[in-house]
């Protein structure tokens, strides 16, 4: 038996060193890689049987892997088209030639786009992921149609050989030496493992030896090319929980097939319930893009950080991919796929709050995430505003379309209290708005303080604090004794302030503070401080009611420098503040108490 050794076609050592260390950042993907090829081998054989049926696979055509811890060895053979002695030279002697990529070029040039076979490889460097966990690889080969088998065999160090060889049937086995810091690939967990991530709806059935006998570790099911009329509620709710690591059922499935300039499948499922890890902590889309069935990647943001508890599958054959396909190309295509994702996921949302006591679930679930859309997305933000609900001083949950609807003549503006949930209904920001009849949303959530502003608008409607309405409660003519009291507490709290002032909106409170014309929200203040980061702008000013007694008694008073720091604290407490100094807080009103 005659032995050939030749050089690669190209400079070998760089090319495989850029494989190995840089191409790939996960050892784990050769088993994909070379899944890939077996699959995409016997889809040309099956292609080409439609034309000779001599070249016709018996059976479903499996790829079977066998693992052999003794001789260290893993193997995968497949029953697909094979490659003659000249065809293994060419395809894996010469580095990032794609045999897929000549196939198609030479036989499905003129057949039309619904008449091609999937294929996935299309660079020619997957098989030499192989060396990422081997040090010697070998290649036998028959082609279908022919009776002889060749095998090639490399270290990937420079050479590879050629040799007849013996196959009883045709296709392709390769045996790859694994190399001493890799046995866990010789382990059949770790390969289902990884079979089950990167091809679990690969259609070609794979299979794993174990005991002598080759069981199936794949489905073959790629749920979402099928059509929706074939598959049972049952099925959705299993490939839910499957794809997602759910336990519940999904509120939501969104399952369609775009056609037309972009083709591409797609399966979502918005939860039933909130994730036991919050998804504040994701935080990004985990959306798994699929071509052609072959997962690449769940880390393509395939949908924005705001639909982050969205799960699914995306998986197209129109995407161009980068030679690892695990860095995403930034292509017209994939921004196509994004819009379109999100588009059809904000139509679903739309559709769905028609259905209040469902969208009322939804909303306790992932509300607040939508918030952040309304602060992130500002192209989107009118749309996501209008899906959400809001307490406020008339309704326990009301939208802003409903709010708008409302509004009274001599009302131009979008009135809301942001703050603690449990202090928003008795602060004194809202005395006064219920005499003049104006309604005011009451946001409760952390995020509330941020995304009004962002927002800005809504039908027309400009949104406002009432911690920055003040100019809405100016007050008149003030009398001397109370413009007197208001220069002294100025005085007493110095830089605490931007002022005093008399409030028309205050009722039963004896003081209250509101935002400075130009100075940040009250809400927006208390955040920042606790969170001990600077806080730019005027200091809030602080109103007084001069009908109170409390009020009426200070004008009596020469000195209001300790008043002013009490009253101070007791408008901080009206909005769930602390006092600035608690211990002197208590001291006071203990001896108040005491006489």
């Amino acid at each position: 038996m005659t032995e050939e050794t030749r050089n690669f076609g190209t400079e070998v050592g760089r090319l495989l060193d850029l494989v190995v260390h840089s191409l790939y950042s996960d050892r784990e993907i050769f088993l994909r890689e070379l899944v890939a090829n077996a699959a995409d081998a016997t889809d040309k054989r099956r292609f080409l049987a439609l034309s000779d049926e001599t070249l016709a696979i018996a059976g479903e055509g499996a790829v079977k892997i066998s693992l052999d811890k003794a001789a260290r060895t893993i193997t995968i053979s497949d029953c697909g088209i094979g490659m003659g002695k000249e065809e293994l030279a060419e395809n894996l002697g010469t580095i990032a030639r794609s045999g897929t990529a000549a196939f198609a070029a030479s036989q499905l040039a003129e057949k039309k786009p619904e008449d091609r076979p999937s294929l996935i490889g299309q660079f020619g460097v997957g098989f030499y992921s192989a060396y990422m966990v081997a040090d010697n690889v070998a290649v036998t080969s028959r082609k279908a149609g022919h009776d002889e088998a060749w095998e090639w065999a490399s270290d990937g160090r420079g050479t590879y050989t050629l040799k007849s060889a013996a196959r009883a049937e045709a296709g392709t086995t390769v045996v790859m030496h694994v190399k001493a810091d890799a046995e866990e690939f010789l382990e059949p967990y770790r390969i289902k493992a990884i079979i089950k991530k990167w091809a679990d709806h690969v259609a070609l059935p794979i299979e794993l030896e174990e005991d002598g006998e080759f069981a199936a570790v794949t489905e073959g099911k790629a749920l979402w090319r099928r059509a929706k009329s074939e598959i049972t509620a049952e099925e959705y709710n299993d490939f839910y929980r499957h794809a997602g690591h759910h336990f519940d059922e999904p509120w939501a499935t969104i399952h369609w097939r775009a056609e037309g300039t972009l083709e591409f499948s797609a399966l979502l499922f918005i939860p039933g319930s909130k994730p036991f890890f919050p998804v504040e902590e994701r935080r990004e889309s985990k959306v798994r893009l699929h071509v052609k069935r072959m997962f690449i990647t769940d880390e393509a943001k395939l949908l924005p950080d705001w639909l982050s508890f969205v799960t699914g599958v995306v998986d197209t054959e129109d995407l161009p991919l980068n030679v690892s396909r695990e860095l995403l190309q930034a292509t017209p295509v994939l921004d196509k796929i994004r819009k379109a994702l999100l588009n059809r996921v904000l139509s679903e949302l739309k559709a769905k709050a028609k259905e209040e006591q469902e969208f009322k679930k939804f909303l306790e679930n992932f509300g607040n995430v939508l918030k952040e859309g309304i602060y992130e997305d500002t192209g989107h933000a009118a749309e996501i505003a209008g899906l959400l609900r809001f307490a406020s001083t008339r309704e326990e949950a009301t939208t802003l379309d409903d709010y708008v609807a409302r509004m009274p003549e001599g009302q131009d503006q979008i009135y809301y209290l942001a703050g603690d949930a449990a202090h928003l209904k008795t602060s004194p920001q809202l005395e006064g708005f219920a005499e003049k009849g104006f309604e005011v949303l009451l946001l409760g959530d952390p995020i509330d303080a941020f995304w009004p502003e962002r927002l800005g608008r809504y039908k027309e409607k400009k949104l406002t604090s009432v911690s920055q309405a003040g100019k809405l409660f100016e007050a008149g003519d003030v009398a001397e004794d109370v413009t007197a009291l208001c220069e002294k507490l100025a005085a007493a709290l110095g830089d605490k302030v931007s002022g005093v002032a008399v409030s028309s909106r205050l009722k039963d409170s004896p003081a209250m503070l509101a935002a400075a014309e130009g100075g940040p929200d009250l809400a927006m203040q208390r955040l920042l401080r606790r969170a001990g980061r600077p806080i730019f702008g005027p200091a809030p000013r602080l109103e007084l009611n001069p009908a109170h007694r409390l009020v009426q008694g200070l004008m009596q008073r020469e000195d209001v420098t300790e008043a002013a720091a009490l009253l101070l604290d007791l408008a901080r407490l009206q909005e769930g503040d602390l006092p600035e100094d608690p211990a002197a807080f208590v001291r006071y009103i203990a001896g108040i108490i005491a006489g």
